[in-house]
């Protein structure tokens, strides 16, 4: 049986203006692993952290969570993050993109609540579980998309 073929990673981040979740793919790109939250120091370190995440995965690219409203519109916390994501493409040798975060909160939640875990360690939890869960849409739709263009082009 042959080997999986690694893929480049991608870096997720779940920006915040307290703490950002983070989270990176497996070398296979097929599931997504929670890194340790970054606290909010200043924009400077944020930047410096981020930069040292992407010396040490060397993703292919860097999604940057989307927070927008419940119906596709734009929010104040989206622009913020769109601002972040802009400063990321100034200083990152990759790509950075926005990815439609709406409902990982809330997913991230769910999952922490049905666990069973004490409310404190919810708390201390949801961001990278949130993160995850971002990183893993991301993942599971590029796979998506790679398998219908595969069947399309064997159609031909």
């Amino acid at each position: 049986m042959p080997t999986p073929a690694l893929r480049p990673r991608i870096l997720a981040i779940d920006f915040g203006t307290r703490r950002m979740g983070l989270a990176v793919s497996d070398p296979l790109g097929i599931t997504a692993q929670g890194l340790e939250t970054l606290e909010h120091t200043n924009a400077q370190n944020d930047l410096q952290h981020i930069e040292q995440l992407v010396r040490e995965y060397s993703p292919e690219r860097v999604i940057v969570g989307n927070p927008l409203g419940a119906t596709g519109n734009e929010t104040a916390m989206s622009r913020r993050a769109a601002a972040f994501a802009e400063k990321l493409r100034r200083r990152l040798p990759c790509p950075v993109e926005l990815w439609d975060e709406r409902g990982t909160s809330v997913d991230a939640n769910r999952v922490l609540r049905e666990s069973g875990i004490s409310i404190l360690k919810r708390r201390l939890a949801a961001d990278r579980v949130a993160v995850t869960i971002l990183l893993q849409s991301y993942l599971d739709r590029r796979a998506f998309d790679a398998a219908h263009i595969q069947q399309n082009e064997a159609q031909e």
